[in-house]
Order: C-alpha cells, then structure tokens, then sequence
C-alpha cells in the first residue's frame, strides 16, 4: 500500500519533498516536537509566518506536533520552495514513521506534488515568453 523507508542505523522513517528547484531530505523520529532544518531551528531558518505554518500544518493535521522530532536537509530554491518541498516531505516521512496516517495526510492534499516550475527561456526572447520591444523605424 504505502512506501515505508526507514534508516537502517537508528530507525528514523525518511521523505524526500520537492518543489520549484528546492528539494528536502526530511528525517521523523520520536521526540519533543524539535523541528531542525539545515542544523537550524525552524523558527531562524522561516522567518514568514506562512512559510512555517505551511510546514507545521501538516503536524497539526496529524495531530504529531508534540510527539516527533524532525531533521530537515533543504537545498535550492527559495523560502517557498523549500517550505514547500519540506512540506511534502514531512508528510512522506510521517507516512513512513506511522501508516495510519495516510487518511489524514491524503484529504490534507500534503502528499500531491506540485509540479508547477519555471518555464525555460526561449531562443530569440528576452524571458520564457517575453519578446523583443516593437520599433517602428
């Protein structure tokens, strides 16, 4: 039914979130409610409320706030992108860690990708689809 990956040292269940450029290895274990993200706390690492709440929304969904610790590794991108590709990988990992939260996690919408991303740059234009200006003469 559900992918579980655990680490195989020290147990702690794994997910891997992306999105925009950003992707986030994110490590669930059984804790205090620490969240921890590039050896920083989450509240240094985001500080837009609507980054962190983007995050912790999915802990409160789960009702997990104060009963895991999380270690998040995120690279690329920008706050968005990577409160985002946390966001998903939070829900992967606690997917793993404890399988009877699909339900919750799945009516939540946390374990869709979103796969918007940047258009690439066309030949010939100034952007994606930017074109030249118009000169009369």
């Amino acid at each position: 039914m559900v992918a579980v990956k655990k680490d195989k040292i020290n147990g702690d269940a794994l997910g891997t979130g992306r999105r925009k450029s950003s992707v986030a290895r994110v490590r669930v274990r059984a804790g205090s409610g620490k969240i921890t993200i590039n050896d920083r706390d989450i509240a240094e690492y985001f500080t837009e409320d609507q980054d962190r709440s983007w995050i912790l929304d999915v802990l409160d969904a789960c009702e997990q706030r104060e009963s895991v610790d999380v270690l998040v590794r995120a690279s690329g991108g920008g706050n968005t992108g990577q409160s985002g590709a946390i966001r998903m990988g939070l829900a992967r990992a606690l997917m793993s860690y404890n399988e009877e939260l699909f339900p919750a996690l799945r009516d939540g919408g946390f374990l869709t990708r979103d796969a918007r991303m940047k258009e690439r740059k066309k030949p010939g234009l100034h952007g994606a689809r930017r074109g030249t200006q118009f000169s009369k003469r």
